[in-house]
């Protein structure tokens, strides 16, 4: 029996199983590949001939804006804790600065994600009006260039032809494969406008929410342990920001690792994660120097002042 009469018939017995209780949506395929399982693998290509969608990996899409805004966010927010505390200034500065920036910053990072998502995509469907125009008025030369561009990566002249005069009977498709093998651009959906202000938003959102982390407990804390002092509060802050940047590396770790295998994944979400945090830790440590250097010198200038 063949794989996929193997696959129907598992189908046609387990219709309401699930399919022997494997997953069937999210998560098959990015399984097996963890895993190191080809059988499994294979199972999950041949559902396509069942009209059964391949599942992939999916909750990448505003990965970027999410940790970009994230990371941004809470180290700023860190660095002005940071800097006061080695300015040795209050806790009222700490929540007027921090919280007036952290916001103001949010607002121009979602802004300017908006702007620079769209004014990108903007320019990439002028790249594919311009390809269409030379399409429309001289094929023979753009036909060309794919066949001469696919030479050049190794196929044959005659497979080149092949290929590429299959493609250009297809003048929508033909376009959108050029821009993505001549000009490696991918034309954006119909509704790019849409999914820019969305990350414009996630920006926004994720910006404000892990910047305000280590400011919170400035807020927080004083009013559950009364005899909190300043020191306290910076450990605090400086713990949550370390377990935040801890946390931010393995997410983004968990999209982003290409390890099969449990173990292997485990131990690449750890290395990021790691390095997540001593890179914040780093530019936090910059500001707190930073801070104490700058008000000992001018300590110094005006106790000199004095004498």
């Amino acid at each position: 029996m063949s794989a996929i009469e193997n696959c129907d018939e598992l189908v046609n017995v387990n219709e309401k199983t699930n399919l022997l209780g494997a997953p069937s949506t999210k998560v098959g395929t990015r399984k097996a590949f963890e895993g190191g399982d080809v059988e499994s693998s294979r199972f999950y290509h041949e559902i396509k001939h069942l009209d059964r969608e391949e599942p992939h990996q999916t909750g990448g899409e505003a990965l970027k804006s999410v940790i970009l805004g994230g990371l941004d966010g809470i180290l700023t927010a860190f660095a002005i804790v940071a800097g006061a505390a080695g300015g040795n200034y209050g806790t009222n500065v700490i929540l007027v600065l921090g919280f007036s920036n952290i916001f103001a910053d949010a607002l121009s990072m979602g802004v300017g994600e908006f702007l620079s998502s769209k004014a990108e995509n903007e320019w990439i469907l002028s790249e594919r009006a311009r390809e269409k125009w030379e399409m429309d008025n001289y094929p023979e030369g753009e036909i060309r260039e794919m066949i001469d561009l696919y030479i050049e990566r190794g196929l044959s002249k005659e497979d080149a032809e092949k290929i590429i005069l299959t493609m250009a009977k297809y003048k929508t498709v033909f376009i959108d494969f050029m821009m993505k093998e001549e000009l490696d651009l991918v034309v954006p959906p119909d509704n790019y406008k849409v999914e820019s202000a969305k990350n414009g938003l996630i920006m926004f959102l994720s910006f404000a929410f892990f910047g305000s982390l280590p400011i919170l407990g400035y807020v927080i804390f004083p009013k559950i342990f009364p005899d909190y002092n300043e020191k306290s509060l910076f450990i605090d802050a400086c713990i949550v920001t370390g377990v935040v940047l801890f946390f931010m590396g393995c997410v983004k770790s968990y999209f982003l690792s290409s390890y099969p295998g449990i173990f292997k994944k485990i131990l690449f979400i750890l290395y990021c994660g790691t390095e997540t945090l001593l890179l914040g830790g780093a530019c936090a440590t910059v500001s707190y120097t930073i801070a104490k250097l700058v008000d000992s010198l001018v300590t110094e200038g005006i106790a000199e002042q004095v004498l």
